[in-house]
Parts: structure tokens; C-alpha cells; sequence
């Protein structure tokens, strides 16, 4: 059928006619004819074909309604260039937010990071880019600016201070959503400016909503006195501080410190469940302005914290290399976080059978238990430099993700002396936080004691295991591989041997109230004092202890069900893997308001 020489255009809403073509005025389909303003809005009329105006049929200003006749259009084949307003163009206001997102990026600012790179230390746009899968980063607040323009113009402060000196944004790490927090030490010396505290808080709040890990790069130099544009007095009312210690326990909090790390900057690091410091950083809750007006004196930026101080106070969980290490350790905790199954290989199980000194007295070094039980390169320890006779670490068992504790026989005879409990006991909460499984491997003659171990407040430390262990609803397995003794066994075993789901020894185990030749020494003290002779005292005393090391070793104990199992090291990974695999997700629905205490 052939089309009809003529059609109308009509109106498809209310409105007023505020544009419209004159008669004789050619147009092509799709070509605008007319424009109604409705409800402060313009709304294109377009040609639904080719052809010449023949008649219109309102006028500018007048009112129309839905369907009312615009223009009368004869159909006919026309050919008309485009004119400049129809030709598609990119709006100023694009171009403008285009050359603003360009002045965030390094490229904008060569000498700061120049600086940088004289330091050996990136940017932190390159660390984010180094640990956030690639095109996953949504950034918050990214175009603030300091807010300081009683003192700078604002093209000075766009330029000058991006971001406000902090980089806030949600992304994802090998898949999993993770958000991500940098100061930028290249702006105001990373110092924690108004704006980029309300950046903070808004970002804190996205984290705990929507409960995702957060990885937070610390470096800058705490609270920043040249704000001007908000009245402030103290900034005592700031939030942010609040609001990241309240994620502590509810989602995974991991810090990064390179460079200079002071004041409010320290506080956010010593809040995090694990402290990464890189070499040469310097750590301290009061940078050397602070020190010197207080009266303290001069100190160089670089001594008031030095790494060494903080390894050996258990300040920092971890040390890496470089900023790289240092993202390369974040991943690998956020993995352990995330509970994913990693398959990796592992010693032969015959290793195990040959670990332990044959002498019960010799002593040795866990870590090499940890590395023949444990996957290859698994092992991850933390506070190594801090309460050295007990070993914290993550690490996979049969691709696994858990968490361990194990005594050091190699330190105080394994003995848990104040800042060993202290460790064991914040790993507790930090498994526990994670919703890790706990494997706990023991070898201690018990609590250091004596007059000195008492001076370090000793009584509160230790006791200090018992309360976390009881507060343990994550899986904790007990292996006892060689001695088990007194109260301290009782607390790597969060408060008793039956608190675990299971609780083995290896064959070689002995187990007691009190170590044998204490437990001897003071059990019979008047029979061995009555006899006369010192060589045959010696034999007397030997005969007891053995008699003791039968009564205590593992067979026994177990057949008196004070232990549920011996087992042959060779099945000690099957037996602590069913148990975990059976134990399933156990402590999922934990408390959400238990903490990870900071030291």
C-alpha cells in the first residue's frame, strides 16, 4: 500500500509550545519539529519521516494538550546536512569532570612523586592499584579538597591537595569485595584533614553495613592544624575514631605502615587486627613536633619508632620488605579472612614420625613442626619478636585455612611467661574475629614462675588466656606433642582439655599437674631427704620420676580418659582435618560485639 502524501505530528503530553518549524521548512526523520516545555522540562517532537512542512498549527507560547496537532508534514524524500545543533557533542560540563579526574592521578603532581620515589616508597594510588583487582575500585569523596580556602585559592587547593589527602573507596582483592583506605603522604604529609575525616566516616559506615574486609594504608602524620573552613575548637567530637574501633570483631581490619606513621594515623594502625609496618617505617603516637612541645626534647622523624622497637614491644603483627611485600602480605591475609581452600603440598606424613628429639629433655624449635605438619609456604607468623616462647601464626593444613598456637621449647623451655599469654590470648580473639579454626600444639611445662616472672604482672596476664579460651565458639583442636604440664597446658587448651572438640597426643607425651621432677621434689621431699647418701638419693629420685613418666605419659593418661586420643604422627593430619571438616562452620553465629584487644 503506498503512504499517504501528508501526516501529522502531534503532541504526546501537556505542556507549552516553546519551539516550532515555520512552513516550507524541510525536515528528516527523527529531526526535532517542535519542543514542549512540561513541568520546567523541554521535550523534543521529532519527525516520524522525511518530508516538508505544510501548515502548522500552534504558536509560540501556546498551551497543548496530549494529541493536539503540532504541524502537517508532506512526506517526500529529503537530504539535509546536519546542522551544528543536531551534530552529537560531548557536554562542557564532561570535559570538565574529565580534567579533574586527571589532576587526581600521579601523573598531575611529578615532583611529589618524585619524592616519593627518593624514598624508595610508592604512591598510594600505586598501592591501591597494586592490591585491588584491576578496573574494581569505586572511589568515594574523590574530589574534595582541603578545606582551607579562607588561606588558598580553590584552583590552589584542587591542585595541591586531591582527595583531601585520603584516597576511600570499595573494590574487590582476587574476587572478593574488600574495601581500601590510603592516606596520601604526598598531600599535607598524609595529616588527617576535616574533610577527609567525614570521608572516613562515610566510608567506615558503607564497611560495617555491608560487613567487608578493609585494608587501610596508614602512613601521614596525624591531626592537621591548618583547616579553616569549619569552626573547630578541639575536634574531640571527630567520629572516625569511633567508627573504626567499632569494626574491631566484626569485619577484618588490616593496616599498612610505611614512612612516617604518627599520632591519630598510629591510632587507626594500633586499631587494626594486624599491623603490617614496612622497613624504615617510624611509628609513634606523637610525631616530633609533638615530642618536642611537650618538653621532651629534639627527636629526628625517623627515631621516634624505629621497626626494631615495635617488633620487640609486639606493636606490629608483621614486617614487609617493601610497600609491595607489604600488599602481597595483605592478600594473603585477606585469604585466611575469607576462608577460601587453597590445595597446596605438604612434607611427607613420615616427616612427623622423626620431628621430636628422642631425648625428652632436649630442647627444639617449633617452627620446624609448623613446617612439616603445615603446606608448603603457609605459614604465616605473627608478633615473631614478642612472647617468643609461643608461636602465632596462620597457616593451611590440607589447603585449610586456620590458626595456630604453639609453645617454643627453644624459648624459656616453652614455658608462657606475661607477653607469651598476652599473644595467645589476642590470637584467640583474632580467630575467633576471623572465624578460624584454632590448632593449638603444646609443649610446656606450664606458667613461668618465680619472683621476677611475678613483677611483670604475671597473675592478670596469664589468667588472661583462660578468659579469651572461654570465649572461644570457632573449632580449637589440642595435638599435646610432647609435654603437657599444669596450668599452662590447661590454657593452650582454652581452660581444659576438654574444652576442645578434640584433644590427642602424640605417643611420646607426658602430662601432668606439675612438671615430673618438681611434681617429685615435692611430693616426696621428706622420703628422699631421710635418705643419707647422695648416690643412692640420685637413684631413688631417677626411679620416682620415671615411675612418674609412666604413670603420666600419653597411654596412660588417655586410658584414664583424660585425653580423648593418642594418635601416630603419621595420622595426625587426617585426624585434625575430619575433625575440622566435621566441625563445620562452627562460631558463625557469634556475638558481634567481641573485640580484638590491641595489644
Amino acid at each position: 500500500m503506498d503512504k499517504p502524501a501528508f501526516s501529522t505530528i502531534r503532541s504526546s503530553l501537556v505542556g507549552t509550545v516553546v519551539m516550532v518549524c515555520s512552513v516550507g521548512d524541510e525536515v528528516t526523520e527523527g529531526s526535532v519539529v517542535a519542543v514542549i516545555e512540561s513541568m520546567k522540562m523541554e521535550h523534543p517532537v521529532v519527525a516520524s519521516a522525511s518530508g516538508t512542512i505544510q501548515s502548522v498549527m500552534v504558536e509560540l507560547g501556546e498551551g497543548v494538550r496530549a494529541g493536539s496537532i503540532l504541524v502537517e508534514l508532506k512526506l517526500g524524500t529529503i537530504r539535509l546536512e546536519k546542522t551544528a545543533d543536531e551534530v552529537a557533542s560531548t557536554s562542557p560540563r564532561v570535559g570538565e569532570l574529565r580534567d579533574r579526574v586527571a589532576l587526581l592521578q600521579d601523573a598531575a603532581r611529578p615532583e611529589a612523586v618524585a619524592k616519593r620515589r627518593a624514598r624508595g616508597l610508592r604512591t598510594a594510588r600505586e598501592n591501591l592499584d597494586d592490591l585491588l583487582d584491576e578496573g574494581s575500585y569505586v572511589e568515594y569523596g574523590r574530589f574534595a579538597y582541603a578545606a582551607q580556602r579562607a588561606r588558598r585559592s580553590v584552583e590552589d587547593l584542587i591542585a595541591r591537595t586531591p582527595a583531601d589527602g585520603l584516597i576511600s573507596g570499595i573494590g574487590s582483592v582476587d574476587g572478593r569485595p574488600t574495601a581500601a583506605i590510603s592516606y596520601d603522604a604526598t598531600v599535607l604529609a598524609g595529616t588527617q584533614g576535616q574533610r577527609n575525616h567525614a570521608k572516613k566516616d562515610r566510608l567506615l559506615d558503607l564497611v560495617a553495613r555491608q560487613q567487608l574486609p578493609l585494608v587501610f594504608f596508614t602512613e601521614g602524620g596525624g591531626g592537621r592544624p591548618g583547616d579553616t573552613d569549619f569552626p573547630v575548637v578541639t575536634g574531640l567530637n571527630t567520629e572516625a575514631f569511633h567508627a573504626f574501633a567499632s569494626l574491631s570483631g566484626l569485619v577484618p581490619t588490616i593496616g599498612i605502615a610505611a614512612g612516617r606513621c604518627f599520632a591519630g594515623n598510629a591510632a587507626i594502625l594500633g586499631c587494626c587486627d594486624v599491623a603490617i609496618a614496612v622497613e624504615g617505617a617510624s611509628i609513634g603516637m606523637g610525631g616530633p613536633a609533638m615530642i618536642e612541645g611537650g618538653g621532651l626534647g629534639v627527636v629526628d622523624a625517623d627515631e621516634v619508632g624505629p621497626i626494631s622497637v615495635h617488633v620487640a614491644a609486639g606493636s606490629v603483627d608483621l614486617v614487609a620488605r617493601d610497600e609491595a611485600h607489604a600488599v602481597a602480605l595483605a592478600k594473603q591475609l585477606l585469604a585466611y579472612a575469607a576462608r577460601s581452600i587453597e590445595p597446596g603440598t605438604a612434607d611427607p606424613v613420615e616427616r612427623l614420625e622423626t620431628i621430636l628429639p628422642l631425648d625428652r629433655r632436649r630442647a627444639y624449635d617449633a617452627h620446624v613442626v609448623l613446617a612439616a605438619l603445615f603446606d608448603h609456604d603457609s605459614v604465616l607468623e605473627l608478633r615473631s619478636g614478642f612472647g617468643k616462647s609461643i608461636i602465632t601464626a596462620f597457616a593451611r593444613l590440607e589447603g585449610r585455612p586456620v590458626g595456630v598456637i604453639a609453645n617454643n621449647p627453644l624459648v624459656n623451655s616453652g614455658a608462657i611467661d606475661a607477653d607469651a599469654a598476652d599473644k595467645a590470648s589476642r590470637f584467640f580473639q583474632l580467630a575467633e574475629a576471623w572465624g578460624l579454626p584454632i590448632l593449638s600444639l603444646v609443649d610446656t611445662p606450664g606458667f613461668m614462675v618465680g619472683p621476677e616472672a611475678e613483677r611483670t604482672g604475671l597473675v592478670r596476664h596469664v589468667s588472661r588466656m583462660f578468659v579469651a579460651g572461654a570465649a572461644l565458639t570457632v573449632p580449637v583442636v589440642a595435638l599435646i606433642t610432647r609435654r603437657g604440664y599444669g596450668l599452662g597446658a590447661q590454657a593452650m587448651c582454652s581452660g581444659s582439655f576438654v574444652a576442645p572438640l578434640l584433644t590427642v597426643a602424640w605417643p611420646q607425651a607426658e602430662l601432668g599437674g606439675m612438671g615430673l621432677e618438681g611434681a617429685v621434689r615435692l611430693g616426696f621431699k621428706r622420703e628422699l631427704e631421710a635418705i643419707e647418701h647422695e648416690e643412692e638419693r640420685t637413684q631413688a629420685f631417677d626411679a620416682m620420676v620415671a615411675a612418674a613418666y609412666e604413670n603420666g605419659r600419653a597411654m596412660n593418661v588417655a586410658a584414664h580418659l583424660e585425653l580423648d586420643d593418642v594418635i601416630d604422627p603419621l595420622d595426625t593430619r587426617r585426624v585434625i582435618g575430619q575433625t575440622l571438616d566435621r566441625a563445620g562452620n562452627l562460631g558463625d553465629e557469634r556475638p558481634h560485639r567481641r573485640f580484638v584487644d590491641p595489644a
